[in-house]
């Protein structure tokens, strides 16, 4: 058993981080919803895709520290390390951004995850060598397969079901704002409290 989670969206929650941060930058007014696709969304409407995908780059970048877990999703962890269920996390994340100031994602992403007591024996104790940040998609999909997760648990559903997703891997999609309820072969959990009812760890 090889419990695979991706990271962005699955493990870490932006939506309230991506709202402050676009309202300090003076791109959106406060009355926008607090959600990462409505930001996108009015940044688009307006033809703002540049300053969209500058912001990218400062949030995972320079503002990475002050992104939310999800709720539930820490104690996973805990739990797996634990009771000795291997867990690992894969994720697709470009190493820079494509527009902005140069921050290193990846680095940001880790010392996230440090400050979130991943790699603390006290608290979570993953081995930081569990943890993957490939750089194209392909990667990521060869990853889980070489790793040999058995589940993997993803927010997109479009990723879940690429033609080559390693198979005998159980998928499940994280949809936590329910947007895929339908349309889909995937096994689903809206939180992380279901995920621990698909799997037991």
């Amino acid at each position: 058993m090889l419990i695979g989670v991706d990271f962005d969206n699955t493990i870490v929650r932006y939506d309230e981080l991506f709202h402050r941060v676009a309202v300090e930058e003076n791109l959106i007014p406060a009355s926008v919803p607090v959600s990462k696709e409505k930001v996108r969304d009015y940044l688009r409407s307006l033809g703002k895709e540049e300053d969209w995908t500058k912001m990218q780059g400062l949030v995972y970048g320079a503002r990475m520290q002050e992104a939310a877990a999800f709720p539930g999703v820490l104690e996973f962890f805990a739990r797996c390390v634990k009771q000795q269920v291997p867990v690992c996390i894969v994720s697709h994340k470009t190493r820079y951004p494509y527009l902005g100031h140069p921050w290193d994602l990846h680095a940001a992403a880790r010392g996230w995850l440090e400050s979130q007591g991943f790699f603390d024996a006290e608290r979570i104790g993953l081995s930081p060598d569990r943890v993957y940040f490939e750089l194209t998609k392909q990667e990521k999909l060869a990853r889980i397969g070489k790793n040999g997760c058995t589940q993997f648990i993803d927010d997109l559903p479009e990723f879940l079901t690429e033609a080559n997703f390693p198979a005998g891997v159980d998928r499940i999609l994280f949809d936590p704002q329910n947007h895929h309820l339908s349309g889909h072969p995937l096994s689903r959990a809206a939180s992380w409290a279901e995920i621990e009812q698909l799997i037991s760890c």
